[in-house]
């Protein structure tokens, strides 16, 4: 009996966003303030789950960007607030320890 991993279905929105903020993290500020509002636009437009698997996966960049010195997670709360707070909320939750300043920080409001 042969037994079968299903695939990972991704929504087309959710695919989207998630392409739309690869492009969006590689660029430089002034090309990505020029983007934000179409980003911005394809997060709005996820629901629940997909934000939260949104999140998850920004958490992952997150923690690869801290091993070359980089951070992500400020451009992210620039972007949108929410989809910051929870890629906070992810990073603490992540199945390894993450080793940067980041995540110790205390939430600053405004």
């Amino acid at each position: 009996m042969c037994s079968t991993t299903p695939e990972l279905t991704l929504s087309a929105p959710y695919r989207q966003a998630q392409r739309l903020l690869a492009i969006w993290l590689e660029r430089d500020r002034i090309q990505a303030r020029r983007q934000a509002f179409a980003l911005r636009t394809a997060v709005a437009a996820l629901n629940a789950t997909e934000r939260h698997s949104l999140s998850r996966w920004l958490a992952w960049l997150c923690v690869a960007g801290a091993s070359q010195g980089e951070s992500i997670l400020g451009r992210i709360r620039q972007l949108d607030d929410m989809l910051g707070k929870s890629t906070f909320d992810a990073l603490s939750r992540l199945p390894v320890s993450v080793p940067f300043l980041v995540v110790r920080q205390h939430w600053k409001s405004a």
